[in-house]
């Protein structure tokens, strides 16, 4: 299944529906949607590598963008379907707490979650609920979600046929280690 799974990726990446589904997924993952975009970013460049800057650029400004309909919906939604559940449970008063301190660090939070496997869109959310300041949430978006791809791209640009037969050959492996990766940027923004 993993193969198949695999496979059909690698064909969408190098067909014409490729960039808008690039696009796509890259801006609904920084709002609502589970799957990552390098899912997409790696067939595609691996497939066609002398465009891994025009890859890398789409799926930037797409996350960025999908990274502020993640904010509008923390601000705008969060007093109307969370705060009665905190309020409900007890936990307003350190949801308070969780916003002072999420004001104080803002900032590298986003960039920290913007540049590993942690789910970016929760950290979107968040920083519209927590009123994080819009110009402060966006330079560290770009930055985080451009170091993020552009390294993916730049990497699988130099590096690509080995890269791809690596991945081919230990193809479990590989999903293996995003997995454990992807936990241990959970917990490093939990610890934070």
């Amino acid at each position: 299944m993993l193969r198949k799974t695999y496979d059909k990726v690698m064909a969408l990446g190098a067909s014409r529906r490729a960039v808008p589904a690039l696009f796509g997924i890259s801006f609904a993952e920084s709002s609502f949607f589970p799957i990552p975009p390098d899912l997409l970013l790696i067939p595609m460049v691996l497939a066609n590598r002398v465009r891994w800057i025009f890859y890398a650029t789409v799926c930037t400004v797409a996350s960025v963008l999908g990274g502020m309909l993640g904010y509008a919906i923390g601000a705008l939604l969060f007093q109307q379907v969370a705060m009665p559940i905190l309020e409900l449970y007890g936990y307003a008063g350190r949801f308070d707490e969780f916003i002072s301190w999420f004001n104080a660090s803002g900032a590298w939070v986003v960039f920290l979650a913007g540049i590993t496997p942690f789910p970016y869109k929760v950290i979107t959310i968040a920083s519209g609920a927590a009123g994080l300041s819009m110009p402060v949430f966006l330079v560290a978006s770009l930055l985080s979600r451009g170091i993020r791809f552009f390294v993916v791209a730049a990497l699988l640009y130099w590096f690509g046929p080995p890269i791809r037969t690596f991945v081919e050959k230990r193809l479990a492996l590989v999903f293996t280690v995003f997995g454990i990766l992807a936990v241990l940027g959970i917990l490093a923004v939990k610890l934070l």
